[in-house]
């Protein structure tokens, strides 16, 4: 008899949390393993935010926190929307979060019901699959390939939405493409969902500050559909916050009391220190975060000066986060003479054994003829782990 249940047996281990540990087993085997696999920034956090934390644990903040945060946290949440983003939310309107990750599924568990469609762009972040999977929904990628910079178009948009159709997620910058939805597309998306006022929209904008285009742009913008966004964001990426476990989202006061009392049964309120340290972050000036956001940049463009020398790889140029998700369909079917390359996976499976190299294939994002790379590193390791991928790839016929 199968002791786990049918819920936990459906679903996927990540596999990028794979691809890591795999890369460590073969550390621990004494490799010289490049680890791409990760979307962690390798800055560290901010001193005033540290300091802030420090700050918290003389102040005696040990103690039990509200279910959706400090009043302070939200307090600042809210000024951080309204300064940056020209949004209007209420403290109320917001629920703090062990990570955006929580919030997300937060909102997916609170809207969707068994049976109801969830419309998600393709690629899209491993995790969103995985979390319809939890609530019983039902996933309907949209297909949005390289030509079209892993962006759909608002006819794609129109022909997938049904009656069924409950729930819309992406990201903006984009895990794992880097791409980045402009004002006018984003308009033009938001002026389809207005004809369809049964569809909520989750807009994930956790890279708002890894952006390369300029003004960071939301769907919350768009009066037509504001009232069903909900906004999810944090500082794992614009902080370098990813180990303090700290996300939020903005919404409708509904959706925002639902996850509240969701959260309530699951977590509770989310590490005090965390939050204290969270209210700093909001507080900062984002041109602070601007010394890491040129580096990530230029790193973007010594990866793709790069990788257009390895012929039969296919690049866009993304706009934000810190990927580059690169076509390399033009390597399947093809052997170094004792391994058959079929597919994305095998390919990462040959580049990690045979150079040591860890990458993500794109099946777990939705797009099979890709394969994710995180430029979070080094330009040296970034220049060797391309060295190496060059060499591997040079030697499949």
């Amino acid at each position: 008899m199968n002791a786990l249940s049918d819920r936990i047996n459906r679903l996927s281990e990540s596999e990028t949390l794979a691809m890591a540990r795999k890369s460590r087993e073969l550390k621990a085997q004494g490799h010289d393993v490049i680890n791409l696999s990760l979307g962690e920034p390798d800055f560290f956090t901010p001193d005033n935010v540290k300091e802030a934390a420090k700050r918290a644990i003389d102040e005696n903040y040990s103690f039990y926190t509200p279910v959706n945060g400090y009043l302070e946290l939200r307090q600042a949440i809210s000024r951080k929307l309204k300064r940056d983003n020209q949004l209007d939310y209420s403290p109320e309107q917001i629920v703090v979060s062990t990570g955006a990750k929580q919030s997300i599924a937060n909102a997916v568990m609170c809207l969707v019901n068994p049976g109801e469609e969830v419309l998600v762009p393709s690629p899209f972040w491993v995790s969103y699959r995985e979390i319809i999977k939890l609530a019983e929904g039902v996933e309907v990628s949209i297909p949005a390939g390289i030509d079209n910079d892993f962006k759909i178009t608002p006819e794609q948009l129109e022909a997938a939405i049904t009656p069924q159709c409950k729930l819309f997620m992406f990201s903006s910058p984009c895990n794992p493409t880097g791409s980045v939805y402009t004002r006018e597309e984003l308009g033009a998306l938001a002026a389809v969902f207005a004809r369809h006022p049964q569809v909520y929209i989750l807009a994930d904008e956790i890279y708002e500050h890894i952006n390369f285009s300029g003004q960071h742009e939301s769907i919350a913008r768009f009066p037509e559909v504001r009232d069903r966004v909900i906004l999810i964001n944090g500082v794992s990426k614009g902080f370098a916050m990813t180990g303090w476990r700290l996300g939020y989202m903005a919404a409708s006061p509904e959706i925002a009391k639902a996850c509240n009392k969701l959260q309530g049964q699951i977590t509770s309120g989310t590490c005090s220190i965390a939050q204290m340290a969270g209210v700093e972050a909001m507080n900062t000036d984002p041109k602070e975060t601007h010394a890491m956001l040129q580096k990530f940049r230029e790193r973007r463009d010594l990866v793709l000066s790069l990788m257009k020398e390895i012929p039969g790889i296919r690049t866009n140029e993304p706009q934000g986060a810190f990927y580059v998700f690169a076509n390399v369909r033009s390597f399947f079917g093809k052997s170094d003479g004792t391994q058959r390359i079929n597919n994305a996976g095998d390919l990462c499976m040959y580049l990690l054994n045979k150079v040591h190299v860890a990458m993500v294939p794109g099946d777990a994002f939705g797009d099979g003829d890709c394969i994710r790379l995180s430029y979070a590193t080094s330009d040296d390791l970034l220049v060797e782990a391309i060295r190496r991928i060059s060499k591997a790839l040079q030697e499949l016929e």
